[in-house]
């Protein structure tokens, strides 16, 4: 699997500077559908399923481009959305969109959509927002050869010289979760500096945020692992058309998926085991 950041570092830039906290779905104030029956869903085309995502698409969301495939962990999301709408792999359609143009108001041309779209009260206003399905822990990014290369416990983090940007959830994490007193920067351009001259061990940012760093920013960077998640944290929820008749069914289906575990699954396997960013024991 090839790691492609270009896009996805845009995004995650973007949402950095513009978001400052996490806001729940909104979704009852949407209109809600009658029945969630498929024959009763009011789908852009009749029978089908058109879902959006990104133009390109990048890991670990979507694997090599090709969300058809369902590899990635949005392209599993996806599916598993549909399957739980009713809609078989050969009823969904794939279309492009940028992210901008989808967080606009105007009309539509999908069912919903994923791009990693926080959830805020900003972009609510334009647009609705299916319950959460994913809510971003926080890791801890390093370089190969570091003091925490390769730790697996928060208690193998003991001693090591942690930062994160002032004002941070991730700043709280270390103080909290990990126990350790922080190194404190202005803003994770700085923490990624220090980490760059081997003045701290690791840098500690969202997991989305770190897939970034390790893949662009730093020299030999690895993500050494997650801290458990606190249920706290930006979430991500799917993005549809204001007052879309969809969206109390769409959220239903991702609650049936959270509440049934295979979304856990999905998420264990595309955002720890196979992208390299597994979950530290405590």
């Amino acid at each position: 699997m090839k790691k492609r950041f270009g896009i996805f570092a845009a995004v995650v830039i973007a949402a950095a500077l513009t978001l400052s906290g996490c806001a729940k779905s909104d979704s009852a104030t949407s209109s809600a559908a009658a029945s969630c029956a498929k024959a009763d869903l009011a789908t852009v085309t009749s029978g089908k399923l058109t879902i959006a995502t990104g133009q390109p698409a990048y890991y670990p969301w979507i694997i090599d481009d090709k969300p058809e495939t369902g590899n990635g962990f949005e392209g599993a999301v996806a599916y598993a959305v549909a399957k739980q709408l009713g809609f078989a792999t050969t009823d969904v359609v794939w279309v492009r969109t940028t992210f901008d143009s989808a967080v606009t108001p105007g009309a539509k041309n999908f069912d919903f959509n994923l791009q990693q779209f926080s959830i805020t009260p900003d972009r609510q206003k334009a647009v609705d927002f299916s319950s959460p399905y994913y809510t971003a822990p926080q890791a801890i990014v390093s370089f190969k050869g570091s003091k925490i290369d390769g730790k697996t416990s928060i208690a193998d983090l003991k001693g090591a010289k942690l930062g994160a940007a002032v004002g941070t959830t991730s700043l709280d994490a270390i103080s909290n979760q990990i126990g350790s007193k922080p190194q404190v920067f202005n803003d994770n351009a700085a923490g990624v500096s220090a980490l760059k001259n081997k003045q701290i061990d690791g840098l500690v940012v969202d997991l989305p945020t770190a897939f970034y760093l390790s893949g662009v920013e730093i020299p030999h960077g690895i993500i050494v692992g997650q801290l458990p998640s606190t249920g706290t944290g930006d979430q991500f929820g799917l993005l549809l058309s204001k007052g879309s008749k969809l969206t109390s069914c769409v959220s239903a289906a991702v609650d049936a998926i959270t509440k049934d575990g295979s979304l856990a699954a999905i998420t264990d396997k595309w955002l720890a085991t196979d992208a390299g960013a597994p979950v530290l024991k405590p």
